[in-house]
């Protein structure tokens, strides 16, 4: 584990987006050089030796994350990108949100059946995004190793939502109960 407090870069902002929620703004860890590298690192070391080939990141602060990670395993990186973003032929997955539905897509020749995938992303709350970018993954015939978060919305209890359809490792450095 990391000996800087990645949690005290995390800022509360009550009644955002709506009255009564408290929003985790992760955006001071990632303006700081050594709480951005902290959480790059110590999410890339755990990851090290799992033969990652590919990292999957969820539109738009997975890249954020995911991005440097990828570079730091020596792996590719792959966007999960909303509908209309991609030009060539892609993989779509669609997944429920509160009010509604959304959708995920990534590029169909963006894996292969040989690629071991971490999928990443900023935060994770309900795990719906966490579920549908691995099951682009699926689509595409790749493995999906793990998944990574820097931040944990554990109240929402994300990792139920992820183990009723993974069984691989889960892994965040900062967990909000």
């Amino acid at each position: 584990m990391s000996s800087i407090d990645l949690e005290s870069f995390v800022v509360d902002i009550p009644d955002y987006p709506e009255p009564g929620v408290i929003f985790k703004d992760i955006t001071p860890l990632m303006s700081s050089p050594v709480g951005l590298a902290a959480s790059i690192d110590e999410i890339a070391d755990h990851f090290l030796d799992k033969g990652i080939t590919k990292v999957v990141g969820a539109e738009a602060r997975g890249f954020l994350v995911g991005a440097p990670v990828a570079y730091r395993l020596g792996a590719g990186f792959v966007p999960a990108r909303k509908p209309g973003k991609l030009p060539r032929e892609v993989y779509s997955q669609q997944y429920a949100l509160e009010y509604g539905t959304d959708e995920l897509q990534i590029h169909q020749d963006a894996l292969t059946p040989d690629d071991r995938v971490l999928v990443i992303d900023d935060l994770v709350a309900t795990g719906g995004t966490t579920v549908a970018t691995a099951q682009l993954v699926e689509k595409a015939g790749a493995e999906v190793v793990g998944f990574a978060f820097i931040l944990e919305l554990a109240y929402l209890n994300p990792r139920e939502v992820i183990a009723q359809e993974y069984d691989q490792e889960v892994f965040t450095l900062i967990k909000v109960d």
